[in-house]
């Protein structure tokens, strides 16, 4: 029986995005050791997540989405301001803030139809653009969450990227932790 694929939508950011960001929440990843931080090469912003399916649901899933994909407008991304899930006084996620911006939530939304159509599952949560940096483990202890909040406080990063294309990504694992790789790229409308 083949191994499933673990699949999700997503935008990859530029390296040089990526390294930016990474560096500028260096001050997270001091005041709280215990959470599981993103590496730089792994900082994306998730559309959709499809979760473990067949090897051959990635072809079908890129012809499901290439209709949407086509339709939608590039966009610049404006990246900036820190914040949790569900707060970052009992942090589960830790997140950068993307800007709404119109042309990124009608992509979100042509695609979840997309996908709902093909059958994977629609999400029914608002869609909240966010580019994930860490994830909590273990609940964290008051101290180390409030060191988190006020370095939190302490960053203030703004960034810029283009939203080119959509990714269907595979998350492989492997001994030396989780892998992301990219096993279709659609372009969107002048994003070429």
């Amino acid at each position: 029986m083949p191994t499933p694929l673990r699949l999700f939508l997503a935008i990859n950011l530029p390296p040089a995005e990526r390294q930016a960001i990474h560096d500028a929440v260096a001050p997270l990843r001091a005041a709280a050791r215990g959470v599981s931080w993103v590496a730089a090469d792994k900082l994306h912003l998730t559309l959709k997540f499809i979760g473990a399916q067949p090897p051959e649901a990635a072809d079908a899933l890129r012809a499901a989405i290439a209709p949407a994909a086509s339709r939608a407008a590039a966009a610049t991304l404006a990246l900036g301001g820190l914040g949790a899930f569900p707060d970052l006084r009992a942090p589960r996620v830790i997140w950068m803030r993307v800007q709404p911006d119109p042309r990124l939530e009608l992509l979100h939304h042509d695609l979840e139809i997309a996908c709902a159509d093909a059958g994977y599952e629609l999400d029914g949560r608002t869609f909240r653009p966010h580019i994930t940096l860490g994830r909590v483990r273990e609940r964290l202890a008051p101290p180390a969450a409030r060191a988190l909040a006020d370095a939190a406080r302490g960053v203030h990063y703004r960034g810029r990227a283009r939203a080119a294309s959509v990714e269907i990504m595979v998350t492989e694992q492997s001994a030396q932790g989780s892998r992301y790789r990219a096993v279709a790229s659609l372009a969107l409308a002048g994003g070429a």
